[in-house]
């Protein structure tokens, strides 16, 4: 990533490894258990003309879906089950994302759509700024992103997959949450190995967030552009703020105006839910948020490319990909008639105490001559100051 490389001296991926990496959240043990990483309004439900998929993993969001739907805080599944079922798939979408929660109908695969999506670059990068060359300051091949600074301003998988691979690579990262909105524990200890992790509400400290983005090297943005804009936080106001910055972006949709969105929605939105069913009358997933990990990976893959261009040339980059592009890719490939079970694979893990707890994770995706062989250990989820 740092110092160039021969082929020759690059061992072939790990399958093995790459299966286990993308199963993470499978895998993921907390004092020896598994975590419940799906909360019972994160599913699909029929409704009056077919069916939705909904995502309700955050307190706020399962409120939201609740209200939508016109029903009280403390309405069980059943309650939602009996409500769906009395409404079009349309409706149900409506009257849940109006309230702020999320709800996509589950639709058959467009290849129409998909082949237009692919005429697309996988990850977009372009050139935002003019700022002078800024030489990478490490040549290591065993931390080549050693003294990089990345501001992790992601959530979810997509984003912190991302950071996660950059501070094992030797990137310096720096996660903000606001303070009001906790990160689930399980989904901290899945993806926040080797990053430090601080409270900061971005938008009552704007001008603390500037001062860490003045020093930083890379901000990546996982939360939606239209909040970000909100914020004063578009790529394009950013970089004519810190013309130094390699800035990426997920989202869930392309474009400026993406909703929310996770994995789980786009594989439904998308057809791939219909292509994963089991029996051809209700939809099913992906054995893996394939989705998710596929765009952290590509993500961080494009960061470090742009961070070589930035010290070739200088200059303020961009890159961005998000999960339905990932989706249109996926969807492209060659498949067979039927899904396939997976067979069971290998597991590499590794065990760390964080504040007492002790959690079992798996191995890193990827390795190079050098590299080390395991994460570094999450943190205590907020508990480092906000500061480099």
């Amino acid at each position: 990533m740092g110092a160039a490389l021969s082929p020759d001296d690059i061992a072939p991926p790990d399958p093995d490894r790459i299966a286990g990496a993308y199963r993470s959240d499978r895998h993921l043990l907390v004092d020896g258990e598994a975590p419940d990483v799906w909360s019972s309004l994160s599913r699909f439900w029929r409704t009056g003309d077919g069916w939705v998929r909904t995502h309700g993993n955050y307190p706020h969001h399962a409120s939201a879906l609740r209200a939508g739907l016109g029903l009280p805080l403390d309405a069980s599944s059943g309650d939602v089950s009996t409500r769906l079922a009395a409404m079009s798939a349309g409706e149900a979408r409506e009257d849940i994302t109006g309230a702020g929660g999320l709800c996509v109908v589950v639709h058959r695969e467009d290849p129409q759509r998909d082949a237009m999506l692919r005429e697309h670059p996988l990850v977009q990068t372009r050139r935002l700024a003019d700022s002078p060359v800024r030489p990478l300051p490490s040549d290591s091949t065993t931390a080549p992103l050693a003294g990089v600074r990345v501001l992790d301003l992601t959530r979810v998988i997509a984003g912190p997959v991302a950071t996660r691979m950059l501070a094992f690579a030797g990137a310096d990262v720096l996660r903000l949450d606001p303070p009001h909105l906790p990160e689930p524990e399980w989904q901290h200890f899945d993806t926040g190995h080797g990053k430090r992790s601080a409270l900061l509400d971005v938008a009552l400290e704007a001008s603390r967030l500037h001062r860490l983005l003045a020093e930083a090297d890379v901000v990546v943005l996982g939360y939606r552009p239209t909040a970000m804009r909100r914020l004063g936080l578009s790529p394009e106001l950013l970089a004519e703020r810190h013309p130094h910055l390699v800035i990426a972006q997920l989202s869930a949709w392309p474009g400026a105006d993406s909703p929310r969105g996770f994995d789980s929605l786009v594989q439904a939105e998308s057809g791939i839910s219909w292509l994963e069913s089991a029996d051809g009358s209700a939809p099913g997933a992906l054995p893996a948020q394939v989705l998710d990990h596929s765009a952290g990976y590509l993500l961080a893959a494009a960061i470090v490319d742009a961070l070589h261009g930035r010290a070739r040339s200088g200059g303020g980059w961009y890159v961005r990909t998000s999960l339905r592009r990932v989706a249109a890719e996926l969807l492209g490939m060659p498949r067979g008639e039927h899904p396939v079970v997976p067979a069971p694979r290998a597991v590499l893990t590794q065990e760390f105490d964080v504040a007492g707890r002790v959690v079992t994770t798996v191995a890193p995706a990827v390795r190079w001559p050098g590299s080390p062989e395991w994460f570094a250990p999450p943190r205590p989820w907020g508990g480092d100051p906000a500061e480099w």
